[in-house]
C-alpha cells in the first residue's frame, strides 16, 4: 500500500521534488465538535482536504475534498491560515514524489451528509475540542487545528 510519510526539519528527509497547492478545512457542527478523519495511507487524524485541481477554487477544492473524505457536505465560512513551511516535506511512496507542505487551511460548517469513510479516510468521526489532543496526528496538523481553536483574528502565514 502507497504510505505517506511527513519530515519536519529532518536532515534524514528528501528533498522536495514538487510543490502543490492543497486546502485543509475545519468543519464543524452544532455541537462545536470538529469532523476528522483517520487517513488510510499513515493513519494518522487529520482534518478533510487535498489537492486544488486545475479548473477548480480553493473553496470548491475544500468542499469537493470534504464530500469525497467524509460524505459530509459543507459550506466555506473562513480561513485560519496558509501553510507553507520549506521545514515540512511530505513523501509519498507510491510515486516517490516529495512535496514541500503548502496548504490553506479553511473554516467551514456542516450543511448535510453523515459521516462516511472513503478509500482516503478509515474513519470519520466528529470530535470534541478537548478529545483532540490525544488522537495521533503529525506535527502540522496539530499546529493547524491549534491555530483555529485559539480563534486568532487574522489568518496564520507560515
Amino acid at each position: 500500500m502507497a504510505r505517506r510519510i511527513d519530515y519536519y526539519d529532518d536532515p534524514k528527509a528528501p528533498a522536495a521534488n514538487s510543490l502543490v497547492p492543497s486546502v485543509n478545512v475545519v468543519v464543524t457542527n452544532d455541537q462545536g465538535e470538529i469532523l476528522l478523519i483517520r487517513r488510510t495511507d499513515n493513519d494518522n487524524w487529520a482534518v478533510p482536504g487535498g489537492a486544488i485541481d486545475l479548473g477548480e477554487s480553493v473553496a470548491q477544492a475544500a468542499i469537493r475534498e470534504t464530500s469525497e473524505e467524509t460524505g459530509i457536505d459543507c459550506e466555506i465560512t473562513g480561513i485560519v491560515g496558509i501553510y507553507s513551511d520549506p521545514k515540512h516535506v511530505i513523501h509519498y511512496t507510491s510515486n516517490d514524489e516529495v512535496r514541500q507542505e503548502f496548504s490553506i487551511l479553511l473554516t467551514g460548517r456542516l450543511l448535510g451528509g453523515r459521516p462516511t469513510p472513503s478509500n482516503e479516510s478509515r474513519e470519520v468521526h466528529w470530535i470534541a475540542p478537548h478529545d483532540i489532543e490525544s488522537l495521533r496526528m503529525d506535527r502540522s496538523m496539530r499546529l493547524r487545528i491549534g491555530h483555529y481553536l485559539e480563534k486568532r483574528a487574522t489568518p496564520v502565514i507560515l
